[in-house]
């Protein structure tokens, strides 16, 4: 068996996880990379293997640095199943063609405004693309093993992090490997915590924040604080999101304000991401997966009007009063945010609210560190709204939730890899591994292939 780094190894992004077993090539996560323009630029370089020659991809949710390069994949030629959990597909369905949407119109906005140095800017995917790579989905249940090729086993347990998020085992050659994808929090209000696993021969475990620990101020005393501040300016609260999960978890926290009285009844909110409407709907479909019961995953769902139409985006730029508006993406790396950025972000009456991790690279993060202006579509939009960056509503265990669910294991991994993680973040969690379990640990580094 031989496993190749393709992706998240010494960043945040992009997984892509190359497995040689029994003669199948099978791909674990198909990630976009998202950030450093640098990163963004392995999504142009292919693939050290040709796409026809993978014989299958697991993916673990449906996140985009998960999932999204899935398209290129299959214009470039796979033509074999990818398997994930109901859900997932379900998210991927939603998420594949409004990711090559986006990238479309980006392309297309660029070529006609002319800041692109491409002449002219293409997208990296299209939305039939997507559309394609979707017949390729092949749903299983969780907790019962398949057997994908002879002698090849797969089973996907619960990961908390978001609807059909998965932990992946493959058990092929008389050894067992487990890949974390991302896992979810010991505590989340809507999701339930990651299963424990007993036994994994190599383990790859996520480290997005391996080098922390969550803070334990409520976020509800915190959401009212900013908004009721915001509101006390006659301001706007922007709220970048992702519309998979961290939308729906600020709905929850909003609805609950305003059921308690804590942040005005009749305050707007907005969100602009029909996507995330869609998504929304997924958590009554698949209530069996959450915490919430029937009326607070309806009062999660109505709390908000959703902005469909583009015409509708575009008066929402012209709002002077008080209001908090919910939209993609959550970095603000693209989508319908970064038209509310140029044009809220100038005015001090207003609040940038960051609700979860912002990768290096991103706009999001130039923002949460201060930068006095971030470029949008080739021009410099200066921030003079308050910033608030909000990790509390992460969908990512921290360090010590890490540490918990390894705990878990019965008997210690022959090998543990530590992946998609900032350095410092990946090295952190690697030491406490190393110290506290006594396990062998490493960071891998792109493309490094390792004998298992």
């Amino acid at each position: 068996m031989h496993l190749t780094f393709l992706g998240a190894a010494g960043t945040v992004t992009g997984s892509k996880y190359l497995l040689e077993c029994s003669g199948r090539k099978i791909l674990l996560d198909c990630g976009l990379f998202q950030g450093y323009k640098q990163l963004r630029l392995r999504n142009w370089a292919g693939l050290p293997f040709a796409p026809a020659d993978l014989d299958a991809v697991v993916l673990s949710h449906a996140h985009l640095d998960h999932s999204g390069y899935l398209p290129a994949l299959v214009r470039d030629g796979f033509r074999g199943p990818v398997y994930a959990t109901e859900a997932s597909c379900e998210l991927a369905a939603i998420l594949l063609p409004d990711s090559g949407y986006l990238l479309e119109e980006e392309a297309e906005y660029a070529n006609r405004r002319g800041y692109s140095k491409h002449h002219p800017a293409l997208p990296l995917y299209t939305e039939a693309d997507a559309e394609r790579a979707l017949a390729y989905l092949r749903p299983l249940p969780f907790n019962q093993r398949r057997e994908i090729f002879p002698d090849i086993q797969l089973l996907l347990r619960p990961a908390g992090h978001i609807l059909g998020a998965a932990t992946v085992t493959i058990e092929a050659e008389g050894s067992t490997l487990v890949c974390s994808g991302d896992l979810g929090r010991q505590h989340d209000p809507i999701m339930q915590p990651p299963q424990p696993i007993q036994n994994a021969d190599y383990l790859l475990v996520e480290s997005t924040y391996g080098d922390r620990t969550h803070p334990a101020e409520s976020v509800k005393d915190i959401l009212a604080e900013v908004i009721n501040r915001t509101v006390g300016r006659h301001g706007i609260t922007v709220i970048p999101s992702f519309a998979v999960a961290r939308a729906q978890l600020l709905m929850y926290y909003i609805y609950k304000l305003k059921q308690s009285g804590r942040i005005p009844q009749q305050l707007p909110v907005y969100i602009n991401s029909p996507m995330a409407s869609d998504v929304t709907a997924l958590y009554q479909q698949f209530r069996h997966l959450h915490k919430l019961s029937e009326s607070e995953c309806e009062g999660m769902c109505r709390v908000a009007h959703i902005v469909r139409s583009v015409d509708e985006s575009k008066r929402l730029n012209q709002t002077k009063e008080p209001s908090i508006i919910i939209a993609a993406s959550g970095m603000a790396t693209g989508g319908r945010v970064l038209h509310h950025l140029k044009a809220f972000a100038p005015n001090p009456r207003n609040t940038l609210l960051f609700s979860g991790f912002q990768a290096g690279g991103t706009r999001g993060a130039l923002i949460v560190a201060g930068a006095d202006s971030v470029r949008i579509h080739g021009q410099d939009v200066p921030i003079n709204a308050e910033v608030v960056a909000l990790e509390h509503l992460s969908a990512h265990a921290d360090g010590n939730e890490i540490m918990q669910w390894l705990t878990g294991f019965s008997s210690a991994p022959r090998q543990v890899f530590v992946i998609h993680g900032e350095p410092a973040a990946a090295d952190a969690l690697r030491r406490r591994i190393s110290l506290e379990l006594n396990w062998h640990a490493t960071v891998p580094e792109h493309q490094q292939r390792v004998a298992l």
